[in-house]
């Protein structure tokens, strides 16, 4: 060893005083200019927390894939499986029409038929062809024996109820249906015949329109044509029953209540001739009027008439006695009008001869004498006229005169009728409404007869398509089932995939780890597959390789000062790469011609010694110990820059011998020997060595391992290191790989940019 690599033991070599600049309180993310953009670049993104990232999902799906797969192809297969090994299901259909109509059995006025309006009728109807009663109708009249329930049955329940019902007899080899043997088979083969039916019936009602389609589902066609049928035949033939047994029952009622009323109806009849008798109250015809009310009523309807006459024959009799004309009425009848024409026709000879001859000549004193003859004969018929209206007028007034006085004289025996004939009137309405209810009863009673003799012609349902076998199968549908299970399988492999990234709460990229640790990321290291790190270091050009050269990189402008002289790489928990990034980053530094000093700090479990294939008995804990010297414990390596530190033999008291004097002079000596100091840490949580170490160090690079490190765990680390007052430069992130993180940086690729040389014309 050269002597400038021998360093002081401790404190006691003079320079106590040169240590590390610390920064009390700050926990750097990286050097100021990298903080702004890192602070620019989280604002941005916190403006659009509220608003959906599909790409985010979709990188969840991704990184998934293989588990949504898996779900998807054990669901589909599932699905194929449970639909080969069902059995084939066949189905036949019925349509039926269910008019809204009903047998009205009272005609009541203003009361229409509540059941045919009614909104639930239609559901009624579906209901009563599900109903138990019309499956063990249909089981009965199909005889559905135990060996078609035992076809039909796939499930195998029947075999084995049957079989432990019948043990002796199955090991005796009788027949079923024996003895109690038999009754057990009848009893199951009706349950179950009923259960079948109930179980295969579907109905589906045809949307806006009184048609429904039954349906009926088995693994024998004839067989589900036979039921389907059978329950649209059964279902009309209870639809009738419980028409006649509702005509029957209103039937029965009304004939009991008919009685009642012809009972009623007898004794308030005999109640009112009692009461006639008794009073002398006589009743003519239908009406309800005494013979004296009817009498008087006649008697002023002639009294009425009488005065009309008198008044008319009075008028003109006033109007001949004043000496006035006859009435055209009175003289129309009469010869009057004759005699005047035979006159005006004498006289109008009379004046025509008179021009002739002389009034004293003898033809015209004979017609002198007919003109007077006529005069004479006028005025007898004008005086027999006035004689008879006036006749006419006396007999009126006689006639009326006498009608005053009868009506008088009735007057006072109707009133005396009218006083006895309250309780008379009574009674006699009370009879009139007997008689109307039971008239009403009588015609009810004939019309239900007619109706439950109609009753099959007013039938509201009726067989549109009767049922035929089908000639393919219903189900199971191989097409639909592995689409149902391709979606469903979809579906829950989508789910299992967001809830276990719900449920995974680690670092997985590097934007994690700026959001969630607000630390810079110096790095992204890929995760290697098929390649050893000491062969992906062998090869320059790797993407390994050239990621722990940009982390080199990063460091330099990750403090105002460049790279921290020490530099201490830890990690939140164990085996998450620290050992292998201090010893890469040694090399690479190196690399650039500096002297580098590479410290195995972990007294507990230390690695370093298995990367770069060496070992000492002396090491870091002898030195701090005080039982070696730093030329004792200082190590070369291949590369005459690179020298190492060991840890040495493990400790009782790590932590103490860490907190001692020992150490900061070591570090501050080594610090000034050469260009870079990295300590190999031990890990941050559970221990005290990793917070006395990055206190004591320059820097701290913090090692995670993307997918295994937990949010929570790095944080608590970050606040462990914050309060040890060390100053973390940055995070690297290790055993990255894009397509098992689901994200789109594939640094990998990034990384061996140009390490394929192109040929050429290329």
């Amino acid at each position: 060893m050269q002597d400038d690599d021998k360093l002081p033991a401790g404190p006691e070599d003079g320079n106590p005083d040169k240590l590390p600049v610390q920064r009390p309180g700050q926990l750097a993310v990286g050097g100021g200019q990298r903080a702004l953009a890192l602070e620019m670049f989280d604002d941005k993104r916190g403006g659009d927390e509220d608003e959906i990232d599909l790409l985010a999902y979709w990188r969840i799906l991704v990184k998934r894939k293989w588990l949504v797969l898996g779900v998807l192809g054990t669901v589909v297969a599932l699905a194929l499986i449970t639909t080969l090994m069902m059995p084939p299901v066949y189905r036949a259909t019925a349509v039926l029409q269910i008019d809204r109509e009903s047998v009205q059995i009272l005609q009541v006025e203003g009361v229409g038929n509540a059941e045919a309006a009614a909104p639930d009728f239609l559901t009624t109807q579906y209901e009563l062809l599900k109903s138990r009663a019309l499956a063990e109708r249909v089981a009965n009249e199909l005889n559905i024996d135990a060996a078609t329930v035992e076809r039909l049955d796939s499930t195998g329940w029947w075999q084995r109820a049957t079989s432990a019902l019948r043990p002796q007899a199955a090991s005796a080899g009788d027949e079923p249906g024996t003895d109690e043997t038999g009754e057990a088979d009848a009893l199951v083969g009706l349950g179950q015949a009923v259960g079948i039916v109930r179980r295969g019936l579907t109905v589906e009602p045809v949307r806006n329109s009184r048609l429904v389609r039954v349906h009926f589902d088995s693994t024998l066609p004839a067989f589900s044509a036979r039921v389907v049928n059978a329950v649209a035949d059964g279902f009309i033939a209870h639809a009738i029953e419980r028409k006649f047994d509702a005509s029957s029952y209103a039937s029965k009622y009304i004939e009991e209540q008919l009685a009642l009323a012809k009972g009623r109806l007898e004794e308030s009849e005999r109640a009112l001739v009692a009461f006639a008798t008794k009073e002398n109250i006589v009743r003519s015809g239908e009406g309800s009027q005494s013979l004296e009310s009817q009498n008087l009523g006649a008697l002023n309807a002639a009294l009425a008439a009488a005065q009309n006459d008198r008044i008319r024959a009075q008028a003109a009799w006033s109007q001949v006695s004043g000496g006035g004309q006859l009435p055209a009425a009175a003289i129309s009848g009469s010869i009057l009008n004759t005699l005047q024409q035979q006159r005006a026709t004498l006289n109008a000879e009379y004046q025509q001869q008179l021009k002739t001859f002389k009034p004293e000549y003898p033809s015209m004193l004979a017609l002198k004498g007919q003109i007077d003859e006529v005069d004479r004969q006028i005025a007898q018929e004008r005086n027999a006229v006035r004689a008879s209206i006036k006749a006419e007028y006396d007999a009126a007034q006689s006639r009326e005169n006498m009608l005053v006085a009868q009506i008088d004289g009735l007057r006072t025996k109707t009133l005396d009728v009218d006083s006895r004939s309250i309780d008379y009137n009574i009674l006699s309405r009370e009879v009139d409404t007997n008689r109307q209810l039971y008239d009403s009863l009588l015609q009810r009673y004939k019309e239900v007869g007619v109706a439950a003799g109609a009753g099959v012609g007013t039938n509201n349902i009726s067989i549109v398509d009767r049922a035929i076998p089908p000639t393919g199968r219903f189900k199971p549908n191989l097409p639909l089932n592995l689409a149902i299970g391709m979606m469903l399988g979809l579906m829950l492999g989508v789910l299992l995939a967001f809830v276990l990234e719900f449920l995974d709460d680690t670092l997985k990229g590097p934007e994690d780890v700026e959001q969630q640790l607000r630390l810079a990321v110096l790095g992204i290291i890929p995760h290697l597959k098929k390649q050893t790190v000491a062969q992906a270091m062998a090869d320059p050009r790797s993407a390994f390789a050239e990621a722990y050269r940009s982390v080199r990189t990063a460091l330099q402008f990750s403090t105002d000062h460049g790279v921290p002289k020490v530099l201490l790489v830890t990690s939140p928990s164990a085996s998450e790469g620290k050992s292998t990034t201090a010893h890469t980053l040694a090399r690479n530094f190196a690399q650039l011609g500096k002297r580098v000093l590479l410290i195995e700090g972990d007294l507990r479990n230390p690695s370093l010694h298995r990367v770069l294939g060496v070992r000492s008995d002396t090491g870091l804990s002898s030195l701090l110990a005080g039982a070696a010297s730093a030329n004792q414990v200082i190590m070369d390596t291949d590369d005459e820059r690179l020298k190492v530190v060991l840890a040495g033999p493990l400790p009782p008291n790590p932590a103490e011998l860490l907190s001692g004097s020992r150490l900061l002079s070591m570090l501050t000596v080594a610090a000034e020997k050469y260009d870079q100091v990295i300590i190999d840490g031990p890990p941050v949580l559970g221990i005290a060595d990793a917070p006395i170490l990055s206190n004591v160090a320059g820097g701290t690079l913090l090692v995670i391992q993307a997918g295994n490190t937990r949010i929570k765990t790095a944080q608590a680390a970050i606040k462990r290191l914050a309060a040890a007052r060390a100053h973390v430069v940055g995070a690297i992130l290790t055993h990255y790989d894009a397509k098992v993180a689901g994200y789109g940086y594939d640094y990998a690729s990034y990384y061996s940019y140009g390490t394929q040389p192109r040929l050429a014309g290329k």
